[in-house]
């Protein structure tokens, strides 16, 4: 029997080897190519990750674990679509797959509303429903729900007007109860540091009249805020950051009774390491057992970045990442093993680069309001962006609804687009533009005397200051390539050709910075001054993004 045994052994050993070596040597291959296309891999191709697992602005992300699929989802503010899901098969690799928001109905939303709209999601499925739970600091609290993650999200539901009330999450109990935590923005109500709980419906559409304060951190966890619920073992979690963005931790809540008390300890902090306020996310758990959680840290222009740490339970405590100074909290790991999950995907990252040659726009752009679909078109392999008006006074594009841009995805990266300003009738401009509460436009605009080639700065657009040129030159044609290359600190170099291939510099490097709650971005724009009337439009032939040459890549900044 044991010698049965030895020969089914070795015949499978035979018969295996070569596919896992094939695999591993597919895996090492599929990393080399991701690595010269794409500007963020966190899949090391080892079987291990580095952080963060997206080097983009998905700022205040949940997770939500259905079977062998994890879905997430994050703050998404003024822009629209709204409400981004993204899909992984292993928490590293993502996609996204979908906006649970098309348009806001509410026609507030046609203006510019930087820094407002959708504050802190958290995303739940309970039989078989997928949940997205939000805060309007302006308005309530606001659910949309699913079957199909992939497919339509139901029109959004207020499920309890309030002004400044924040950060929802609901639990399903054990007894079919549906509970709510949230918290307080102090920009609207006046009240901060303080966590309630309210009894729901049973669809959990609107809210009881059962609630309570379960949670006062004006004592010693300041800017208390971004809080998730969960149940585990007979104990009510409630996981919550505290002590700011940039400079603060994680803080866990517990109690044996839904309305508390609530116990509270650290989990995480930056300790030792160089990851600033690793806080506000989500937790779950596999059907192995491992544990995970995904957070955010605020990296200035490149917005609210994405960290995946493991957690071990002691105690019925989580601590997350790694306790290095043995003072029983976490700090954030920069590597790690992956998730042991079944079926796990190939590399994937979020979508950036396009060629246009798409019936629909890709699913990393988004605009910067409410949009319309005469805005854009596209034809034979190309963007057509038609020219939108623009504010007159200030002249600034900090007002205009119509930019359509995508998230900062690296420390390092080039942007490059080809635009044919042939149709732009005159007076109107279109281009390549960083915006953040600065920003920087490399822009043609059709001039009397032919096409003219301009970078424009605009420095404390918040406040609504008028942008200046500080470079322009004539082009000998109407169509040029705009390129931008973005390297470590978020520092930008404009460049242009003629041709394609010889690229000149214009301007001096441009310092970019984050918006209003979220990251840098960077995209495409085309500009009427004309309210009324027949508009041209740009051609944008495509949008590559890819590594900077000579700059610092994800792999050498890893390292240093």
């Amino acid at each position: 029997m044991r010698s049965l045994r030895y020969t089914i052994t070795s015949l499978l050993a035979a018969i295996c080897l070569p596919w896992m070596v094939y695999a591993q040597q597919n895996n090492q291959e599929s990393r080399e190519k991701a690595m010269a296309t794409e500007v963020w891999v966190p899949d090391k191709g080892d079987g291990t990750y580095r952080n963060p697992i997206i080097h983009a602005d998905y700022s205040d992300p949940d997770i939500v674990r259905v079977g062998d699929d994890f879905f997430m989802t994050s703050s998404s503010f003024n822009s629209v679509p709204a409400l981004p899901i993204l899909h992984s098969k292993d928490l590293v690799n993502w996609k996204i797959i979908n906006h649970a928001i098309k348009l806001f109905p509410d026609p507030y939303f046609d203006k510019v509303q930087h820094g407002n709209g959708v504050w802190a999601p958290s995303i739940r499925y309970h039989e078989g429903w997928y949940y997205i739970y939000w805060g309007d600091p302006d308005r309530g609290i606001y659910m949309v729900r699913t079957q199909d993650p992939y497919g339509e999200w139901s029109a959004p539901v207020l499920v309890k007007q309030a002004y400044g009330n924040i950060d929802p999450c609901p639990l399903w109990d054990d007894d079919g109860k549906v509970y709510m935590v949230h918290a307080f923005a102090n920009s609207r109500s006046g009240v901060k540091n303080l966590l309630q709980v309210m009894e729901l419906s049973a669809d959990g559409s609107r809210i009881g009249e059962k609630r309570a304060i379960v949670y006062d951190g004006h004592q010693d966890q300041p800017t208390l805020e971004g809080p998730k619920f969960y149940k585990r073992k007979g104990y009510y979690y409630i996981f919550a950051p505290a002590g700011g963005v940039p400079t603060g931790w994680q803080l866990v809540l517990r109690s044996k009774n839904v309305w508390g008390p609530y116990e509270a300890r650290k989990v995480l902090e930056q300790g030792s390491t160089d990851i600033n306020g690793p806080h506000q996310g989500g937790w779950v758990e596999l059907e192995n057992g491992e544990n995970w959680f995904v957070h955010f840290q605020d990296k200035g222009a490149y917005g609210r970045i994405v960290h995946l740490q493991p957690v071990q339970w002691v105690d019925d405590w989580p601590v997350m990442g790694k306790d290095l100074d043995g003072n029983g909290v976490g700090e954030p790991v920069t590597e790690f093993q992956k998730p042991a999950v079944k079926n796990a995907s190939g590399l994937i990252v979020p979508q950036t680069s396009t060629e246009f040659d798409s019936d629909s726009l890709g699913l990393q752009w988004q605009w910067h309001s409410n949009y319309y679909d005469h805005w854009y078109g596209l034809q034979d392999g190309k963007l057509q962006l038609h020219a939108q008006p623009y504010p007159a006074l200030p002249h600034t594009l900090w007002q205009v609804p119509s930019l359509l841009l995508q998230k900062f995805p690296a420390p390092a990266f080039t942007t490059t687009t080809q635009i044919d300003a042939s149709f732009l009738q005159q007076g109107e401009r279109a281009g390549l533009v960083v915006m953040g509460l600065d920003y920087a436009a490399l822009q043609l605009t059709h001039a009397e005397d032919g096409i003219q080639l301009s970078l424009a700065v605009c420095e404390d657009a918040i406040n609504l200051k008028s942008e200046e040129v500080i470079a322009s030159i004539k082009l000998k044609g109407e169509s040029a390539w705009l390129r931008v290359a973005v390297k470590q600190e978020a520092l930008c170099q404009f460049t242009y050709s003629e041709n394609g291939e010889d690229f000149t510099p214009i301007g001096e490097p441009f310092q970019a910075r984050e918006g209003r709650w979220i990251g840098g971005k960077v995209g495409l724009f085309a500009l009427t001054a004309q309210e009324t009337g027949l508009h041209g439009y740009a051609a944008f032939d495509f949008f590559r993004v890819q590594p900077t040459q000579g700059g610092e890549d994800g792999a050498s900044q890893l390292e240093q």
